[in-house]
């Protein structure tokens, strides 16, 4: 994707300080006010850290961590409008909430897409196959160990992290039951290996997903990380590798039949990434509209599934017990895979992206932009921001710095699309996937134990930004 403002933007609009946009969104007649010493930006900031606090605490409130995001973000941008319209200027502010509006959207979309297709694979069965056929295969531990993480690091550049984390954690914790310690230490390489992955495709993650959509980097340009986040994920493995036992865990003899439709499903997700990317490359349109294609391919087939659904005899079933995937299909229904989406996530982003929108309409973002590229050196703000993707959403710090617009080489982008990514890696809170098998694995895989791994992961970090100055030198 070529840097023209002629793209959709999902940036502020250029109402929003320091930041240039396009659309067809209401025109902004003044610059925004500088409240960051005034009421409104102390109650800003103040609403936005009790959110994320409240967020962050989810495991012992057993409060969803959409709801005091959706909530913050709520009453911030009503303070802000309030206060506009008091002052005769309402266009501003409902300009800069309908532009990031519209940057969720596209999020959104995609991301639902996604997921869809995810949850139909699953119902299908095919995860399932995939898990059970390497259980079959008799392979020792050592081998399963760089199997999964080496699947786990290519499923992750055309899935969600958290889906790549979860369905090998799964085969960790089947083949692992007798060997709790390969249980944790594979969850440790496929926690660094789904971040690894996620970091040079951005299919595979939600900051690579934004900078993508924002037309900072063209589709092929993030290849250029391949190296760099391959050796993000090697560092800690090839030392992982010699505490794993030598033993080979007894074959399973399961079987599993693919439902039908599965394979057929499979294909069409692949379709709907080669749309989406090829209509993004040579059409310019946003990566939602190849996905939202996509979508419609999927519901004309769930339909074909559910039309040609019958018994073997070709009678179709009234009110008998369904003994069939056959006749099981006549219940299919997409929707419902969409109805199934982790809604809590979805609207924990909608919370953080407005809730970041408007500490930068406020003037926050400028503030801190001007710091970190303008006080320091852009390598420094980008290796410490990725540090701090350790506690903190990468997605959510992603959408911060874009709005911000730093003026940043190709070379500097491409870092912090590195540091973002693979800094999640660094706790075991710091990502989806390490998040997912804290819970997944019931105890196997612990906080502490994935910090007794944390110098090595650090090594493994400063070694991927060593190899992208390598290998990258040209782009900065």
């Amino acid at each position: 994707m070529a840097r023209t403002s002629g793209l959709w933007p999902l940036t502020l609009l250029e109402a929003v300080p320091g930041v240039s946009g396009a659309g067809e969104l209401p025109a902004v007649t003044q610059a925004p006010l500088n409240l960051i010493h005034h009421g409104i930006g102390y109650f800003a900031v103040a609403v936005t850290v009790l959110a994320y606090c409240l967020a962050m605490l989810e495991e012992v409130t057993e409060l969803r961590k959409s709801k005091p995001m959706v909530l913050g973000a709520a009453l911030v941008w009503f303070a802000i409008a309030i206060y506009y319209a008091l002052r005769g200027e309402a266009e501003a502010a409902v300009a800069a909430f309908e532009s990031n509006l519209l940057a969720y959207g596209e999020l959104l979309l995609f991301i639902l897409v996604s997921m869809t297709y995810l949850n139909a694979m699953e119902e299908r069965g095919v995860f399932d196959a995939l898990r059970i056929w390497l259980l079959n295969r008799g392979f020792s531990y050592r081998q399963l160990f760089w199997i999964n993480g080496l699947l786990a690091f290519l499923i992750s550049t055309a899935v969600s992290g958290l889906a790549a984390g979860l369905l090998m954690g799964a085969v960790a914790t089947a083949v692992g039951k007798a060997k709790p310690r390969f249980v944790a230490l594979s969850c440790v390489n496929i926690v660094v290996a789904t971040n690894a992955g996620g970091s040079f495709s951005p299919l595979g993650g939600i900051s690579t997903l934004f900078v993508w959509q924002h037309g900072i980097l063209e589709f092929v340009q993030f290849f250029s990380l391949v190296l760099p986040c391959f050796a993000n994920f090697l560092v800690p493995a090839l030392v992982m590798h010699f505490f794993v036992p030598k033993e080979t865990p007894q074959v399973s003899r399961q079987t599993v039949m693919l439902r039908r439709g599965s394979r057929r499903i499979v294909a069409l997700f692949v379709v709907t990434l080669a749309i989406t990317v090829g209509s993004n490359v040579f059409l310019k349109l946003p990566p939602a509209a190849g996905m939202m294609a996509g979508l419609g391919l999927l519901q004309f087939f769930s339909f074909y599934l559910f039309k040609t659904a019958k018994e073997p005899n070709g009678s179709f079933p009234i009110g008998e017990p369904r003994l069939s995937d056959w006749t099981d299909d006549r219940n299919y229904d997409i929707f419902q895979k969409i109805a199934n989406l982790e809604w809590d996530t979805l609207l924990f982003f909608y919370g953080a992206m407005m809730l970041i929108g408007a500490l930068g309409f406020v003037g926050y973002l400028e503030a801190i932009a001007q710091f970190l590229f303008g006080d320091i050196s852009p390598t420094a703000a980008n290796i410490l921001i990725g540090l701090t993707s350790a506690f903190i959403d990468n997605g959510t710090l992603m959408f911060a710095v874009l709005s911000m617009h730093p003026s940043l080489s190709q070379g500097q982008w491409l870092l912090l699309t590195l540091t973002l990514g693979v800094g999640g890696s660094l706790l075991a809170i710091g990502s989806a996937p390490g998040v997912g098998l804290l819970g997944q694995t019931r105890g196997a895989y612990t906080f502490g134990y994935h910090l007794r791994w944390f110098p090595l992961i650090l090594v493994g970090y400063f070694v991927s930004i060593a190899v992208h100055f390598w290998v990258n030198a040209r782009y900065f």
